[in-house]
């Protein structure tokens, strides 16, 4: 199986967001469903009931841009785990580069949320990564594998429950620069590694999946599945195109298998 998840961040209102979603499920809903990718759509939570609507009916996936760690109670701002799953939500996004950056995001914040997702049944799409900083000072590996080990610890699944951790380079968010297929491949084998020691490796082969983010769209996107060890990607600005968002699908699915 292969994921392909477009992240909107902060980029569109309501209308533009319903809009997207109509244009997306247009091109690719009537063929994703027997290619064996799984393509989920992350807007803004404003626009979650809106998308929600569009995708109904269709193998497009809704998923969130965050949650926060209880059900409900005094926390002015947050959404439930429980919100999320009422608009139709199967996967949620935690510990993104951007909320780590400029909201102070920590391992043991994202550690909650993870539990919280699947307490609900509910995917979490775990992001890590290192800063330039930490690459150039030798600690690009201790990081990463401190950031998977620090979400999944005292977790479990349960049943079919699956995971999906995407490792994204912190440093290249934003700039248009991906790292080197071998790159990504390298730190995907020592997540691999880390997950196989947080939830055991049998639960790892069958319920977890380690996809690449970070400035990838249809032109890299290939080289990037050719990976065996890449199970797809998380796609930021190119998901905001409809048709970029349905080649990278097409060639997400030529990689299935």
């Amino acid at each position: 199986m292969k994921f392909l998840i477009g992240n909107w961040k902060m980029q569109l209102s309501e209308a533009e967001s319903e809009r997207l979603a109509d244009d997306i499920r247009q091109l690719v809903g009537s063929w994703i469903g027997g290619t064996g990718v799984t393509a989920v759509l992350c807007p803004s939570h404003l626009a979650l009931g809106a998308v929600s609507s569009r995708l109904a009916g269709s193998p497009l996936a809704l998923g969130a841009q965050d949650v926060f760690w209880e059900d409900k109670g005094a926390f002015t701002g947050e959404i439930s785990p429980l919100t999320l799953k009422e608009l139709g939500c199967r996967f949620c996004v935690v510990g993104h580069s951007e909320r780590r950056e400029h909201l102070g995001e920590t391992d043991a914040m994202v550690n909650r949320k993870v539990g919280a997702l699947l307490r609900h049944g509910l995917t979490p799409v775990v992001c890590v990564g290192e800063t330039r900083q930490e690459r150039d000072a030798g600690r690009r590996d201790a990081t990463v594998i401190g950031q998977v080990e620090a979400a999944f610890s005292a977790q479990r699944l349960v049943g079919t429950q699956s995971v999906v951790v995407a490792y994204e380079p912190r440093w290249v968010i934003g700039t248009g620069q991906a790292v080197s297929p071998a790159d990504a491949a390298e730190m995907h084998y020592l997540i691999r590694d880390a997950l196989h020691r947080s939830l055991g490796e049998e639960v790892v082969e069958r319920q977890c999946h380690v996809i690449y983010g970070g400035a990838v769209d249809s032109r890299n996107l290939a080289s990037f599945l050719a990976v065996p060890v890449i199970d797809g990607a998380l796609v930021g600005g190119a998901s905001l195109k409809p048709q970029e968002f349905r080649d990278m699908v097409a060639i997400a699915a030529d990689h299935q298998g």
